[in-house]
């Protein structure tokens, strides 16, 4: 008798933070033959990476219309929070939740196997009750991130304190530095504490999901997080299982991802980057979703030219600005445009890591990010701004993976600090150590077989276990 087929539905939130990882872990699943309805919206959609050929009938990306708001308070053409300002991010949470009712339609049509969801659709847990279907929690974020968070419970909110924030909590017995500096922890515990006028808080979303699933999964691996993943297990009572770090495979050149840019751009950067020495460019990059100031852009571009280093710095115009020219320092371009390159708008990101020329990557320490930096061996430079960032780059820190700009008490931070640090990184022989630890988990994160056969295979024989024992 044939091996029944798992059918896992993904649920992830509306930021591309999310997005990605859930379709990443969709690739990895449809690879053991398990079959994967992914949930978004048309233009979340659209703007995913083409799936491989050889998988798409397992894959089946699923378009819910994002219900509309008013525009006043939502943007007709949003529908993910890299496309509006972080104070709208309350209104397309809004607007997301009217997603249960075509959810609750698909899932009873459906009855999958299992659903996979994100912190965010907290109403899933009701749904996937009503039709007794298996619920997982996908975090996104590192085990650190979790462990720092704490045990979920309905008084998690309140133990969030100023004090609280800036060490380790006293369930982390080893040695750690993963906690929020004074500055940072003003900016949490306001997001924690704000008053949106919603009915249910992030925090409230998280704690219901994480309490109604079987499990919780971590885009981690036990050689990189594993003393954070056996305690955060202790800390939920429940299945806490690493699902490897999902590195993507070596990109080809005619396998450029996205449509936003046109060839002659790309091919542009590569033939620049051919021409660049092995592991000697840094690359700049801090996302759709980091939203930088004059001021910090200012200083980051300064502290570039002042490190006397070639870079590609992947640029978006930011909302302040009025072209694409008027937000960098007066003469910046003239000035260094024989040792680097400043690409504006969208560039292919996994490519330019990949290229032998890069040797390390300046950036805000999102999770994905550090993974895909040093999948391919390069040297990480951390300025971290929001949410788990901080704790990410604390992480690093004391894995010795990374070193982290300097800040002023007032979050700030100069040139000077900027170059220092990347100095260190790429050439300075106190950074040897760093560049050697580098190296060491390029071999591990880059390991496609461990994170596929070993993570992917024992993840995929939970959700069969699952199943049989329904039977």
């Amino acid at each position: 008798m044939a091996e029944e087929i798992i059918h896992v539905v993904m649920l992830p939130w509306s930021a591309f933070g999310h997005l990605m990882p859930f379709l990443k872990l969709s690739i990895a699943l449809a690879k053991e033959g398990v079959h994967v309805s992914y949930i978004s919206t048309p233009k979340n959609i659209q703007r995913l990476p083409k799936l491989p050929s050889n998988l798409s009938h397992l894959i089946d990306l699923v378009e819910i219309p994002l219900p509309s708001l008013n525009t006043n308070l939502l943007p007709k053409d949003a529908e993910a929070t890299m496309d509006i300002p972080f104070d709208k991010n309350q209104y397309l949470e809004e607007a997301y939740d009217r997603l249960q009712h075509p959810v609750r339609k698909l899932v009873s049509n459906w009855l999958p196997s299992w659903i996979i969801c994100d912190y965010n659709p907290h109403w899933i847990v009701e749904i996937a009750q009503e039709f007794h279907v298996k619920l997982i929690y996908y975090s996104v974020v590192s085990a650190a991130t979790l462990v720092f968070l704490g045990p979920p419970s309905n008084t998690m909110k309140s133990r969030f304190s100023l004090e609280s924030l800036t060490s380790p909590p006293k369930w982390v017995t080893f040695p750690s530095s993963v906690a929020y500096k004074r500055n940072e922890a003003v900016g949490f515990f306001n997001s924690v504490h704000q008053e949106t006028g919603y009915e249910v808080s992030g925090i409230e979303r998280l704690v219901k999901v994480i309490c109604a699933a079987k499990a919780v999964i971590c885009c981690s691996c036990y050689e990189i997080e594993g003393e954070y993943l056996n305690l955060y297990e202790k800390l939920v009572g429940k299945p806490v299982i690493p699902i490897g770090l999902l590195p993507v495979e070596t990109p080809q050149r005619e396998k450029l991802y996205g449509s936003e840019s046109g060839a002659g751009s790309e091919n542009a950067i590569f033939e620049w980057l051919d021409k660049q020495a092995t592991k000697s460019v840094v690359f700049v990059g801090f996302g759709s979703e980091c939203k930088l100031s004059k001021e910090q852009v200012l200083e980051i571009a300064y502290g570039i030219e002042v490190s006397k280093l070639p870079f590609l710095w992947g640029l978006r115009k930011p909302d302040w600005a009025c072209n694409d020219q008027d937000f960098l320092p007066i003469g910046f371009s003239e000035r260094t445009y024989e040792r680097g390159l400043v690409c504006m708008g969208w560039i292919p990101q996994q490519e330019i890591l990949a290229h032998s020329s890069i040797g390390g990557s300046l950036f805000h320490s999102g999770w994905g990010s550090a993974i895909e930096t040093l999948q391919f061996g390069n040297n990480l430079v951390v300025l971290p701004f929001i949410v788990d960032q901080p704790l990410n780059a604390r992480l690093l820190v004391d894995k010795g993976l990374a070193i982290e700009v300097k800040r002023n008490e007032d979050g700030t931070f100069t040139r000077y600090e900027i170059a220092k640090s990347l100095r260190h990184a790429m050439v300075l022989e106190e950074g040897e150590e760093l560049r050697a630890k580098t190296r060491e988990a390029a071999a591990i994160v880059g390991n496609l077989k461990l994170h596929q056969d070993h993570y992917i295979a024992e993840f995929v024989k939970f959700l069969k276990d699952g199943i049989k024992k329904e039977t």
